[in-house]
């Protein structure tokens, strides 16, 4: 066979999270011999990476990018990209709304296909047969309640661009037969019917692969699945009035007890030295409480204090979380955006359902 005679090497995109299923899904199509490119989008809201970083109660934690280690792995090139402003309308207006929190799944889902879609149309016009022919993702039928079942699956294609250019090698034989499995580019019987919430094709199939260190499934990537975070979510958009955000204010949901003492303004405190560091970079950005007669959290004031009372209020529920609390009173650092300090002096406040109340996730 002459070189010009050579059948094109097919080559694929494929979403990877990170986690076992995305890399799995790789592994099988490299298997049948096509190439293939990663990419991972940055909404704002992922979990990896991030309080493993900063809490100590996650020190031993590995300190890694799942998506990048799993490139690393497989021996593939990983696009990092950032999305992160185009994903709000995602979030604030999704067309199928949301899951059991404030999570777009499916939403979220056909936004990152169309995004990769994008990309297979723009390298295949400047790259004609090196661009990519289809995308890969590892998805399962059955495994997330709101994205991945059988009906969702036709919605995910339609409307996010890709149509039968969509491939998903892990559950491929429950589903119609997908543009690269009619051409012949992949063979449709050495792909897999997997179902479910169950874990053990996936890790049988690891096994097979020899794959025996992978970011293990936790409830998702996404902070906007966990109940704690999308309260605090929604309890930021009843503040102000309105529903959006920028990404310092979905970072900082991410770090510290989150208190409401009143409607306009609501403490943000620490709960480790780790996280006492973190807001320390936001103490140019609000007014801050820290204690100074003994050790205790940094808090940071979002929102304003209609009065004094309302400062020796917050005050008071600072120094409740400090090395004080069983002390008369505690002397406390007020700071101003602009550096200006000053020192008050209260009584902890104590812990009853009162204060329990003023969590807001």
């Amino acid at each position: 066979m002459t070189e010009a005679s050579q059948p094109i090497k097919r080559r694929a995109i494929a979403l990877v999270s990170g986690g076992l299923d995305s890399m799995l899904a790789v592994k099988v199509m490299q298997e049948q011999g096509i190439e293939v490119e990663g990419v991972n989008f940055y909404t704002g809201f992922c979990v990896e990476g991030h309080t493993h970083a900063i809490r100590k109660k996650d020190k031993d934690k590995e300190k890694r990018n799942n998506a990048l280690w799993v490139a690393e792995q497989l021996g593939i090139k990983m696009h990092i990209i950032d999305i992160s402003e185009e994903y709000k309308d995602v979030v604030l207006n999704p067309k199928h709304g949301y899951g059991a929190n404030l999570n777009p799944c499916l939403d979220c889902k056909i936004f990152m296909v169309n995004q990769a879609t994008l990309m297979i149309n723009k390298a295949r016009e400047l790259a004609g047969d090196r661009g990519f022919d289809f995308i890969v993702t590892g998805e399962v039928i059955g495994q997330r309640p709101k994205s991945q079942r059988k009906e969702t699956m036709p919605i995910i294609s339609q409307e996010s661009g890709a149509d039968d250019r969509l491939l998903r090698p892990l559950c491929a034989q429950n589903l119609p037969p997908t543009l690269p499995e009619r051409e012949g580019w992949v063979n449709r019987d050495e792909l897999h019917d997997f179902s479910g919430r169950n874990r053990k094709p996936q890790m049988a199939l690891a096994a097979k692969f020899g794959l025996d260190d992978f970011a293990q499934p936790a409830g998702g990537c996404c902070f906007l699945t966990d109940e704690s975070y999308s309260n605090k979510l929604a309890d930021l958009w009843k503040a102000r009035n309105e529903r959006r955000y920028e990404l310092d204010d979905i970072m900082l949901l991410k770090v510290g007890r989150h208190l409401r003492p009143q409607p306009h303004y609501k403490l943000i405190i620490s709960r480790e030295e780790g996280e006492n560091r973190f807001l320390e970079g936001y103490r140019y950005q609000f007014t801050s409480l820290t204690t100074v007669s003994c050790p205790g959290p940094l808090a940071l004031v979002d929102g304003e204090f209609g009065s004094e009372a309302e400062l020796e209020q917050a005050a008071a529920i600072v120094a409740r979380y400090s090395k004080g609390r069983v002390e008369e009173t505690v002397t406390l650092e007020v700071r101003s955006p602009d550096g200006v300090a000053r020192e008050i002096t209260v009584a902890p406040a104590q812990p009853d359902a009162v204060l329990a109340s003023w969590n807001v996730g």
